[in-house]
């Protein structure tokens, strides 16, 4: 029997679950090696139909909404288009990351019908830690990372992570868009082969009630051992 997935919220129309690193939201074609989605192990722990309102990337843990009819569905749905629910995601990245920085780049579209057209796309960067660790890597005798508060404007298909890797700062574990070599390091020293973002916050307006919800997730496993190993977790301010 699968772990029950850890419910963060829940309410009659909306539950919130925070979503391990490495399950998919739901079943894929280009993930075929995958045998358990979220959608279908959330169904059957609350015995009922869900509706995943938004999606997570596979490697990417964190805050995951679920409405629980098609009404909610449709409500949140728009709420998400409008650009009403905001998201915030931690993320250890490589090098010194700038204090502040708006990352304004658009972005090509990977799927759909309109595949290869460009979109607009916003991530705002905040800088919480760096870090300097006596790790030679090539011609450094040193490492070099950042813990980052990343919230996006837009929702585009893989955006925090193409914008990363733009900005010449690449998410940890990141493939195809992070850097191999940072990755094959973390592996080789760390036996860490996980991508370090997560999601840590979501907050909205309840399209019924109007109540202000704002849910948190904890930091899952992978993601902690390289705060614990990289940074000084106390000092974080979320």
């Amino acid at each position: 029997m699968p772990q029950p997935l850890p419910i963060l919220y829940q309410s009659t129309d909306l539950v919130a679950i925070n979503k391990p690193h490495g399950l998919l939201v739901h079943r894929s074609p280009i993930a075929s090696d995958a045998s358990e989605f979220a959608v279908q192990l959330l169904r059957d722990q609350l015995g009922q139909r869900v509706y995943p309102v938004h999606r997570l990337d596979r490697k990417t843990s964190g805050v995951l909404l679920f409405a629980l009819n098609e009404a909610m569905n449709a409500a949140m749905q728009q709420q998400f288009m409008e650009g009403k629910v905001h998201k915030t995601y931690l993320s250890i990245v490589r090098g010194y990351t700038p204090d502040e920085q708006t990352i304004d780049y658009p972005l090509r579209r990977d799927e759909g019908r309109n595949a290869g057209t460009m979109q607009d796309a916003v991530t705002h960067l905040k800088t919480l830690q760096h870090t300097e660790i006596p790790l030679p890597h090539g011609k450094h005798q040193t490492s070099r990372y950042s813990l980052v508060e990343l919230t996006p404007t837009t929702g585009r298909m893989h955006q925090l992570r193409k914008h990363m890797a733009h900005i010449l700062h690449p998410i940890i574990g990141d493939r195809p868009h992070g850097c191999n070599k940072q990755n094959k390091l973390f592996l080789d020293h760390f036996a860490m082969n996980t991508m370090l973002l997560h999601a840590q916050r979501i907050q909205f307006q309840h399209p019924v009630s109007g109540e202000e919800i704002k849910i948190e997730a904890p930091w899952q496993n992978e993601f902690e051992r390289m705060m614990e190993t990289l940074f000084n977790p106390a000092m974080v301010r979320i």
